[in-house]
């Protein structure tokens, strides 16, 4: 039996608890709770994983998931999720997961901010969704944030170009910003929604919208069973027309 089914062949609970927090005008994250069939068995497979540092901006360290759970999780997210976000079709998915452990100090500064998933933006015709699924108990290793840009669409693009293109110095310099994760609004960015953490949540999102991880940097841990572990995926997706 793969440890991460239960006793039926079920990843996912077929009657899970599914709401919408509104992150700005016409814009959900939904929210689903009692998600997994048997959390503790997927919890219990991730714990027996080699986590990798990643290939791109990511304050951790990451481990592919296998082909069969993003199969399953596709299914989940066609169920119960696509018509909330205004999708019809799933394009390409890709699932991971993840432990957050970077210290601030350690931190390149387009991890200072928010951020939004760069294959979303200036596509009209695509959502790329994004997913969490909190695969810990303790709250307090943090939810999702939404944050809303406070300056115009060319301000605003022009920070996060410098962020990625700056030295540390430079763009802290610039913005007056420090190294850190970020938690709650800035000069740049107000922070709009909130989604806490909760065991056997999943959390689905347009990531064209700016996000962040909340994160508490006294509790990073790289080992996944003490850790900030999620699930995550990412959904690219054909819009809906109307």
């Amino acid at each position: 039996m793969t440890g991460w089914l239960d006793g039926a062949g079920r990843l996912f609970n077929p009657d899970p608890r599914v709401s919408a927090v509104p992150i700005v005008p016409g814009r959900d994250c939904v929210v689903i709770d009692d998600a997994l069939a048997d959390p503790e068995g997927l919890r219990a497979w991730a714990l027996q994983q080699r986590y990798l540092p990643p290939a791109y901006p990511y304050p951790g360290h990451v481990c592919d998931a296998p082909r069969e759970v993003s199969a399953r999780l596709a299914d989940f997210f066609a169920l119960h999720v696509r018509r909330h976000l205004g999708a019809r079709r799933t394009v390409e998915l890709t699932v991971r997961l993840s432990v957050i452990d970077t210290p601030p100090a350690q931190l390149a500064p387009i991890q200072w901010l928010c951020h939004r998933d760069r294959l979303a933006h200036g596509r009209s015709d695509v959502l790329f969704a994004a997913c969490v699924l909190y695969l810990f108990r303790d709250p307090a290793l943090g939810g999702t944030s939404f944050y809303a840009p406070r300056l115009s669409p060319a301000r605003t693009e022009q920070i996060v170009v410098d962020s990625q293109v700056l030295s540390a110095h430079e763009f802290g310099q610039r913005y007056g910003l420090k190294p850190g994760y970020m938690l709650g609004s800035n000069e740049y960015f107000e922070h709009v929604a909130q989604v806490p953490a909760a065991w056997n949540r999943v959390v689905f999102y347009d990531g064209g919208l700016f996000h962040s991880a909340d994160v508490d940097p006294g509790r990073l841990d790289a080992d996944p069973q003490h850790g900030r572990l999620t699930l995550n995926s990412f959904i690219t997706c054909r819009r809906n027309a109307g």
